[in-house]
């Protein structure tokens, strides 16, 4: 048996926009417009001795081509938690968006999993359609495609159990194999929404985000995840800038946090 996950946040990048472009339907709303903050975090899990990155954040050349602001490279940030290239096991890839599989490459050692459902609609005639395709980077997904090809990728299909204590399940809406995974830490049991949720406003108002491929399917993950916090979960929301106010920072640079959820 192995002992609860240590859980780790770090805020890599940030982004100022406005409600009006965050929200779906935001003038249905009747309010007025007001600029909304959007933080960026990968994850880092240590559970039966291995290394797990839940996603890995975007490649900061492309976030300042889309008007994102880095804050901390991938491996800088790893570092300040002692973790080197070589130490990361596997990364658990929650959808194909490139601000989640930017910087793959910088992990050719780790096994990567995801959802099914990722690789085939984004090589579909659909997700390559601009409506979809405008949120990801052809490279990227080229070396995800190489991956799936040489069974480096290993694709689950629904709830899988990763190892002891950590899962992943699917929830779909966002993207078509859009995931949430499941932490067991000292704490008790904690959910990395990912952009199942961007920020508890969208489930604590019902709001969608405005990205989407399947409103249905959004409603349904806000849905799923006010069950898990009904049974004791802690849901940690995937851009919320009030995550860095939640939890304590471990250390980190000035700008970019490194903090402890687990």
């Amino acid at each position: 048996m192995s002992g609860p996950a240590e859980l780790f946040a770090v805020r890599y990048g940030t982004y100022v926009t406005s409600r009006s472009k965050f929200f779906y339907d935001f003038d249905s709303f009747g309010e007025a417009d007001a600029e909304m903050v959007m933080d960026y975090f990968f994850y880092v899990v240590r559970v039966a001795g291995e290394t797990v990155l839940i996603d890995c954040g975007f490649d900061p050349e492309v976030a300042r081509r889309r008007g994102r602001t880095p804050l901390v490279g991938a491996l800088e940030g790893l570092a300040e938690l002692g973790i080197a290239r070589d130490d990361v096991d596997r990364i658990v890839v929650t959808h194909f968006h490139y601000d989640h599989v930017g910087n793959l490459r910088l992990f050719p050692r780790a096994a990567l999993l995801s959802q099914a459902e990722e690789p085939r609609f984004w090589t579909s005639r659909v997700g390559q359609r601009e409506r979809f395709a405008s949120v990801t980077e052809p490279g990227e997904l080229v070396l995800l495609a190489e991956a799936a090809s040489s069974d480096r990728l290993e694709l689950a299909s629904g709830r899988a159990e990763i190892l002891p204590g950590l899962s992943i399940e699917l929830v779909g809406g966002h993207t078509p194999g859009q995931s949430i995974v499941h932490v067991d830490t000292a704490g008790g049991e904690v959910i990395l929404a990912s952009d199942a949720l961007h920020c508890y406003e969208e489930m604590e108002s019902d709001r969608p985000f405005a990205v989407f491929v399947d409103l249905e399917a959004t409603y349904g993950a806000f849905d799923r995840l006010r069950e898990l916090e009904a049974s004791g979960a802690t849901i940690i929301a995937g851009h919320d800038p009030s995550v860095t106010e939640r939890y304590r920072q471990e250390r980190g640079p000035v700008d970019a946090v490194v903090l402890r959820l687990g």
